[in-house]
């Protein structure tokens, strides 16, 4: 979704002004980086700070880059990302969902700086929006988990119940139900993104619930820890946290966004950098899958494999139909596949998922 007639003009009178964005200028381009959670958080930032580094790596003197780390969603996040942008920053990467209104408000005021926020859906003439098919690698991780329970009851500590992570917690039971249809999945929700003590807290409750694989979507290393010290297995998120539970994790879904940060970032500095909306999945190279466990046997590791080729292929979807819900209505009859717009406003539950989504 881009305003390619408007975005040119703009670049051009930055060439002028002397901003930096052009190719060939003096002085180093900044970029700076706005993190929701610490650097070390073994999650999200972390990840966002490896691609970071990758960038750093492969433009070396071009750029210059900035860290801010820890930022709460709301009325600071707005102070920070004003700051950066008098600090001369010419592209701001800002990495969460709730950053999402800050970063239009700011880019109002500065319209020669490029804006890209992760997980947001509001664009505008400077203002893009990325992130990853997060669900995809979920959906794989359930076809695992599903051939690896032997209770039937799997677990999963979520975050905030907006549609992007429903949409994992659905694809995660789609994934595990698709080989084993006696599968439970059990959610308990922490209403954080990082809050190790509350996802610790809700990691053993779901074990003492009869869960004897866990998942989640929070940023820490706790429930993989949890998973370790309570003998059972675990799906690692954002990062390989192996070094955490190296017993107890099966796999997990990687996020890897060094690779588009480059590629943003040397559009800004050729003169041709658009505010587009960007979705990437496994085929893209933005969603991974953490190593299997030795404990995997081969045929299923095989089978993880030909699920993979086949989604990359696009003969696989994880929301194709037939879907129900909880309730077991039929959602997605066969055949059909669920488009990006109804993906990205999902706020049901499918079939096999016990409880109630909160509201």
């Amino acid at each position: 979704m881009s305003l390619g007639r408007l975005w040119p003009a703009l670049l051009g009178a930055a060439a002028l002004l002397g901003l930096g964005l052009a190719a060939g200028a003096a002085e180093p381009l900044k970029v700076a980086f706005v993190y929701v959670g610490p650097v070390t958080d073994a999650g999200w930032t972390h990840q966002h700070d490896l691609g970071r580094r990758e960038l750093e790596e492969a433009l070396g003197a071009a750029i210059k880059t900035t860290v801010v780390e820890s930022v709460p969603e709301g009325a600071d996040a707005e102070r920070v990302i004003r700051s950066l942008a008098q600090q001369g920053n010419r592209v701001i990467f800002t990495t969460s969902f709730g950053y999402m209104n800050p970063t239009l408000k700011v880019a109002r005021q500065f319209p020669t700086v490029a804006f890209e926020n992760a997980t947001g859906y509001k664009r505008a003439k400077n203002v893009g929006t990325y992130s990853g098919r997060f669900y995809e690698g979920k959906y794989l991780n359930g076809v695992l988990v599903g051939k690896m329970t032997r209770s039937n009851v799997i677990g999963y500590v979520a975050a905030f119940p907006i549609p992007e992570v429903i949409a994992d917690i659905d694809a995660f039971a789609l994934g595990a139900r698709s080989v084993n249809p006696s599968v439970k999945l059990r959610v308990i929700w922490t209403n954080a993104w990082f809050d190790p003590p509350k996802e610790r807290e809700a990691a053993d409750a779901l074990v003492a619930q009869g869960a004897d694989v866990l998942s989640h979507d929070t940023d820490s290393t706790a429930v993989m820890q949890a998973a370790e010290s309570n003998g059972v297995y675990a799906l690692a998120y954002n990062s390989d946290l192996a070094k955490y539970g190296p017993r107890a994790q099966l796999s997990g879904t990687v996020q890897l966004w060094g690779g588009y940060y480059i590629k943003t970032v040397k559009a800004v500095l050729d003169g041709k950098w658009k505010p587009e909306d960007t979705w990437g999945g496994i085929k893209d190279g933005m969603v991974g899958l953490a190593p299997l466990n030795p404990a995997v046997p081969r045929e299923v590791a095989e089978l993880i494999e030909a699920k993979r080729t086949a989604l990359v292929a696009g003969k696989l979807a994880p929301f194709q139909g037939p879907i129900k819900d909880q309730g077991g209505k039929l959602r997605v009859p066969a055949g059909r596949r669920m488009s990006d717009k109804e993906i990205l406003a999902l706020d049901w539950y499918v079939e096999g998922i016990v409880g109630k989504l909160p509201r």
